[in-house]
């Protein structure tokens, strides 16, 4: 291993001791990362500044991009093809003509509203209410993202895999409002600023409005890792500033997978350990991707740590395909150079580019950092920032009578905040669905993944993802702002509806669906090995959520 490399590794390590250092320093966490921006600043312009001066520590270089663009493009091209087929094979169920919100409903719903735009509610599904629609935008899609990881016309794959992705999201109701859609929103027409836009594309070849496009997609990560910790800070969520949230989160995340159950088991020490470097990874190594050229090992080296922290949640959890995305969005970050990207990497002659292309590109870029940079106040100005703006919406409403309007371009769903798991759930509440014939002897229906019978042991589903399973989590939190989609739930079941029931996993009415149904409160928790080793979950009934109603119920509303 050469000095130059060695020396790039020993700086990396030294972040470590560093933000341990600032963490004792400093409470508030602007401060701390202005710290550390302010050393790594410092010690990448004395580095420069001594090589003009002759004396060069590292050897300068320019960085070219070839084979992590082709890399990314397959990676994206995967992701979309699993989200489009994830989506297309329980849309019917979800919002589909006889699922649990149907699009017609929904977009009549809107049309009604005296606030009405039609340029908030971007989606195909305007042209037709049917199936039909729906399932040609996830099949047509999946076509479109194979073709884009073919690498046949990249640019444009990408964007038509935005927009199909975009329209179907638009009429997903609460199935859809997840940070990783948000994400893919908002990576796809990035990536297709920085890919190349012909039928054989030249990988090696790099513009300077692409690499526009390779910066952009830089920021997109940065902001992405740094709200993602920072949050975790700013919420006053007593659980991650005291380090002891994997304690709960291994047994509370949405869709456990079995290996949760032995990291849930894992000594105190160890969750807190883990925390500890989960914060140095998302806030303090972030700064280290914009190294300059001759700190590409630095670069690398951040990189690879990012992809090792998405690798472990991986392991331990079903995040769909959220992580995956992550682990794609560090690829851009890796030039040739890389070791085991240097043998596949191909640099083309250098031509003369249009410039034109660099107006466009320039615009995106300034309308993605101001559209986006919001973001990044909301996380360091945390829960204080947020009640903030909540008494001024309120004010405003109390003024004028009216709920102030949200800015049409988050309608796109492209320029986004994040911050998963900003507050840690502690407790791990239960929604289960019974039917009865009598109302005297209830039999459970079964969901495919989501915690139910306790002798199941979790199982692994991403990067699919489950979304009434996923929703069924989000409700047993938050019940009373879900019960419209629960009501309906219900109402599908006792009709039978076949594209509702194939969400399920386990119909104990095969033959005709039951006279009444209900909706039960559990706690649940998982076993430990010494306590029964034959079950995964034990639970405790908290009450009845909904209780038991039939058809009739519903005929009078």
């Amino acid at each position: 291993m050469t000095k130059p490399r060695l020396l790039q590794l020993a700086v990396f390590a030294t972040t470590l001791p560093l933000w341990a250092a600032l963490e004792r320093l400093f409470t508030d966490p602007l401060t701390r990362c202005i710290a550390l921006w302010a050393v790594f600043a410092l010690l990448w312009g004395g580095i420069e500044f001594a090589a003009r001066r002759g004396f060069e520590l590292l050897p300068a270089g320019k960085n070219t991009f070839t084979a992590a663009r082709r890399f990314f493009t397959i990676a994206l091209g995967a992701i979309f093809l699993v989200a489009f087929w994830s989506w297309g094979s329980q849309v019917r169920g979800l919002v589909g003509e006889h699922g649990l919100l149907p699009v017609g409903e929904q977009l009549i719903a809107v049309q009604k509203a005296e606030t009405f735009r039609a340029i908030e509610h971007p989606t195909l599904c305007w042209l037709g209410h049917g199936d039909t629609l729906l399932l040609a935008q996830c099949w047509l899609g999946a076509l479109f993202a194979i073709a884009l990881a073919a690498g046949f016309c990249p640019g444009v794959c990408a964007l038509v895999c935005w927009a199909l992705y975009l329209s179907l999201m638009t009429v997903g109701g609460p199935f859809s409002n997840f940070q990783w859609d948000a994400l893919l929103l908002e990576t796809a027409p990035l990536a297709a600023a920085w890919l190349p836009w012909s039928l054989r594309p030249q990988w090696g070849r790099e513009t300077s409005a692409q690499k526009i496009g390779r910066w952009l997609l830089w920021w997109l990560f940065f902001r992405l890792m740094i709200q993602s910790g920072i949050v975790k800070l700013t919420w006053n969520d007593t659980t991650w500033l005291n380090y002891s949230a994997l304690d709960y989160h291994f047994e509370t995340q949405p869709l456990p997978l079995w290996t949760s159950w032995f990291a849930h088991h894992w000594p105190a020490w160890l969750h807190r350990a883990m925390c500890w470097v989960m914060y140095w990874i998302e806030i303090a190594t972030p700064v280290l991707l914009f190294a300059p050229p001759r700190w590409r090992t630095l670069r690398h080296s951040a990189a690879l740590a990012q992809i090792a922290l998405q690798l472990t949640i991986i392991a331990t959890g079903n995040y769909t395909y959220f992580n995956w995305l992550t682990i794609a969005l560090c690829v851009p970050f890796l030039d040739d150079t890389t070791p085991f990207l240097r043998r596949l990497a191909r640099v083309a002659e250098s031509k003369p580019a249009p410039r034109w292309p660099l107006i466009p590109a320039c615009a995106m870029a300034a309308v993605s950092i101001a559209l986006t940079f919001d973001g990044m106040l909301d996380a360091f100005g945390g829960a204080a920032r947020q009640q903030r703006e909540m008494d001024a919406m309120r004010a405003e409403y109390e003024r004028t009578g009216k709920a102030p309007q949200t800015a049409w371009w988050k309608f796109l769903r492209t320029f986004n905040g994040y911050g998963l798991f900003r507050t840690m759930t502690t407790a791990r509440p239960e929604i289960i669905l019974e039917g009865s014939d009598d109302g005297r002897v209830w039999r459970e229906y079964e969901f495919p993944y989501k915690a139910g019978s306790l002798y199941r042991s979790p199982s692994l589903v991403a990067p699919h993802q489950p979304r009434l399973d996923w929703q069924m989590w989000f409700a047993a939190l938050h019940p009373p702002s879900n019960a419209y989609w629960l009501e309906a739930l219900l109402h599908r079941v006792l009709e039978g509806e076949p594209t509702v029931l194939a969400l399920l996993e386990k119909n104990p009415f095969p033959n005709d669906p039951p006279r009444f149904v209900r909706l039960l409160y559990y706690d649940y928790h998982f076993t430990c090995a010494e306590e029964n080793p034959v079950t995964w979950w034990r639970r405790e009934l908290k009450g009845v959520l909904i209780p038991a109603v039939s058809l009739e119920n519903f005929r009078k509303q």
